[in-house]
């Protein structure tokens, strides 16, 4: 009961925090008939993810005037966008799998996202603030990229260039598999650890 009146108030924050930049941006609706299990996004883009019923797609700025890419295909929505302002969207969906982002992008759960398994792929200066319910999580933080977690996870497979990157103060994991750029296979092979 804790942990649903502590995500609901999570919730009301960040719909109060960020209603700001959505109430004030001209909002582009985008229906998908194939569901969305996949997202990358490239370049200045804000992405918002979320659980829902059916899945949707808000771009929150002009895009087609400012030479920005939201493209679906095969269950892959890739988003690119190189102008100086960010470009933002938010994605709800109902079987998102895996998220990838690159260059200067940003991604952030808008609310709890509860999945079965999540994977969760950063480069060069990509930032993540995610609030993770899974039973399984695959995270890769490579280059300078960053991320935030919160929430739980089963198992928690963990591969990144530098830890300190790397943010799971309030991420509660039972089993932890974690892969060092330093450590050999052999050495990773033997790394689970119970938290």
């Amino acid at each position: 009961m804790k942990i649903k009146i502590l995500s609901l108030i999570t919730m009301l924050i960040v719909l109060g925090s960020t209603s700001k930049t959505f109430a004030n941006n001209n909002a582009t609706l985008l229906k998908e008939k194939a569901a969305i299990s996949k997202i990358e996004v490239r370049g200045n883009v804000e992405l918002y993810i979320s659980d829902a019923p059916s899945d949707q797609i808000k771009v929150y700025n002009k895009y087609y005037s400012e030479s920005a890419l939201v493209q679906s295909q095969n269950g892959v929505l890739r988003i690119a966008s190189y102008t100086n302002e960010k470009l933002i969207v938010w994605v709800s969906s109902s079987d998102l799998r895996s998220v990838s982002a690159y260059d200067n992008s940003v991604v952030k759960s808008f609310g709890h996202l509860s999945k079965i398994e999540f994977n969760v792929d950063l480069h060069n200066q990509a930032e993540a603030n995610l609030n993770l319910d899974t039973y399984a999580a695959t995270l890769t933080v490579k280059d300078n990229a960053k991320v935030s977690m919160s929430g739980s996870t089963q198992d928690l497979n963990l591969h990144y260039d530098n830890q300190t990157n790397v943010i799971r103060n309030a991420f509660i994991v039972q089993h932890l598999y974690e892969a060092r750029p330093s450590f050999t296979a052999a050495v990773e092979s033997n790394n689970i650890l119970s938290m």
